[in-house]
């Protein structure tokens, strides 16, 4: 250590430098390199991470999907015929929409039974 006390800006302006010497072995080609590595490595890790997210969401959807008919006998009736018109709709896209104008009646949209019905048909 030397004895004189180093300014603040002789230190910060040191800090900046720090650097591998040019004759060091790679010099600037190892400095490139690391820096390619560097985003080679985020670049992975960004699309690991969107993968990860991606098959989640997918195996949530097929796990859903294949669940033929959960058992609704403790449901009330407007569960139950949102549940049956989710499975109408994936099932035969042209009835759903046939019956999606009757869904704001005042008496509560289509009947529960005809729609048990059309869904255990399609299945």
């Amino acid at each position: 250590m030397s004895e004189t006390a180093l300014s603040e800006a002789t230190m910060l302006a040191s800090l900046r430098d720090i650097r591998l010497p040019p004759d060091a072995a790679g010099g600037v080609l190892a400095e490139l390199a690391l820096s390619a590595g560097m985003a080679a490595l985020a670049a992975f890790c960004v699309v690991a991470l969107l993968r990860l997210l991606s098959v989640q969401r997918s195996r949530d959807r097929s796990a859903h999907s294949n669940e033929a008919s959960p058992d609704m006998s403790e449901w009330t009736q407007a569960r139950r015929r949102v549940a049956l018109l989710h499975q109408l709709r994936h099932q035969d896209a042209a009835r759903y929409a046939a019956l999606k104008g009757d869904l704001y009646r005042p008496d509560g949209g289509p009947n529960l039974h005809q729609l048990e019905e059309e869904v255990a048909r399609r299945v």
